[in-house]
């Protein structure tokens, strides 16, 4: 796994680099068909459709005005930004996969590019780099299958604690918990406040069951744990029993949200924002919509705790706004100049800074390492600790989140026992590999 350095390029290097961990997990997919260049650009202007869920994360007005510098840098092409939360992106994009009519460009995420090259409906970038003649050497890291890239990732976002400030105080918590018994202390604190505020909150839809990587197997990773072996499944080792057995004694306890089932991240999300749950782990991209949702509120970020008694390196979970281009788009040449815009140094810097997330580009530097409060702790966060992400790149990553979710819900629901639940679990993931 990597590990991260300590100097300011460094760590941002290996911010974007680190989503290059995926290229090891990579299994063999199908490459999509060669790109068919240009067609359809050389006849005057042309509109290509973007599709992402990067829009509604950013502060208003932003991310449309960078895409208006673009159009005005190249006369000819316009940009038609189709934008919505991160669940109905997802959902929309792989109904356009089966009917082959995807966006022109589209926002990725890591866990899905395996499916989408495999089937052939995302483009190679590696041959549109080539007819592009681009230089890729500012890229920090390229998510491939088959030795060919699909996937750039042009910022990354970390995944800490968050925690509410004014309901841990009133709860008589002092600080934010380190460790895991810290941690169900806590929560139990703060559920006892009563009314319908709660300690924790889980998403665990199966629908948009990303929940389980970023909320359940982030506990393993804090730790040091590992949901793989050899680049296979191994959900039954000590690692992965300990972080869903805490997780199940927290659900217990009664401490975790209701509604947690049909849960997705957006809705985790709006119980922070809305003041009722006193902890979620969530993406640093979601800071500005809460600031701009509840300014009110008072919060704070910290390290996912780990086991007690731990004090090596925390794994980070982390996520990407990765990018990518539509293999039945007409318009590749345009689509791919967009996608060279926001990776270019100064753009990216641009970026990466109104997300407040690690740019995807080496020589960009955001500015909110010294400019934030939060954001130079989660730099803090990020140095002390690596990335850990370990869906990323795997095949059918979507379904095996979702495999995991439903024997674990049924764990929850107290159909069956923890241990039960990730045999089963492993079961169904080793016969996907």
């Amino acid at each position: 796994m990597t590990r991260v350095g300590q100097g300011h390029m460094n760590v941002l290097k290996i911010a974007g680099a680190m989503t290059a961990v995926a290229s090891v997990l990579v299994v063999a997919g199908c490459s999509a068909g060669s790109s068919d260049g240009a067609s359809g650009d050389a006849g005057g202007d042309v509109t290509i459709e973007f599709a992402q869920w990067w829009e509604p994360e950013l502060p208003d007005g932003q991310f449309r005005a960078l895409i208006d510098e673009f159009e005005d840098q190249n006369p000819g092409i316009t940009v038609d930004l189709v934008s919505g939360p991160y669940a109905s992106t997802k959902e929309q994009l792989f109904a356009g996969a089966a009917s082959g009519t995807m966006p022109d460009v589209v926002g990725l995420d890591g866990a899905w590019v395996n499916d989408f090259a495999s089937q052939g409906v995302i483009a190679n970038l590696t041959d549109l780099m080539a007819d592009a003649g681009y230089d890729d050497s500012q890229l920090a890291s390229q998510i491939q299958v088959d030795g060919s890239t699909y996937m750039i990732p042009v910022v990354n976002f970390v995944y800490p604690m968050f925690t509410n400030d004014d309901l841990l105080s009133q709860a008589g918590v002092t600080a934010p918990p380190s460790t895991r018994t810290e941690f169900a202390d806590a929560a139990k604190k703060v559920a006892a406040l009563g009314g319908d505020v709660s300690g924790w909150v889980l998403p665990l839809s199966l629908e948009a069951p990303n929940g389980v990587q970023n909320d359940v197997m982030s506990w393993v990773w804090a730790s040091g744990g590992s949901m793989l072996k050899d680049g296979q499944p191994d959900l039954t080792n000590d690692d992965v029993t300990s972080g869903v057995t805490y997780i199940s004694d927290l659900w217990n306890d009664g401490v975790i949200a209701p509604g947690s089932f049909t849960m997705k991240e957006q809705d985790k999300v709006e119980e922070f924002t809305n003041g009722r749950v006193g902890m979620m782990i969530d993406s640093l991209a979601h800071i500005n919509l809460i600031r701009e949702t509840n300014p009110d509120l008072k919060f704070s970020i910290s390290a996912i705790p780990a086991e007690d008694g731990y004090d090596g390196e925390r794994g980070i979970p982390y996520a990407s706004w990765g990018i990518g281009v539509a293999e039945n788009s007409e318009h590749k040449d345009a689509a791919f100049k967009l996608v060279q815009f926001l990776m270019s140094e100064d753009t990216n810097s641009e970026l990466s800074t109104m997300a407040n997330a690690f740019p995807g580009n080496t020589e960009s530097v955001p500015g909110f390492v010294e400019d934030d409060d939060l954001f130079k702790t989660a730099f803090e966060i990020y140095k002390a600790g690596y990335p850990a992400n370990e869906f990323t790149g795997l095949p059918v990553a979507e379904e095996l989140m979702r495999q995991l979710g439903e024997q674990l819900q049924a764990a929850l629901d107290g159909q069956q026992s923890v241990d039960d639940a990730l045999q089963k679990a492993q079961e169904a993931w080793t016969a996907e590999f």
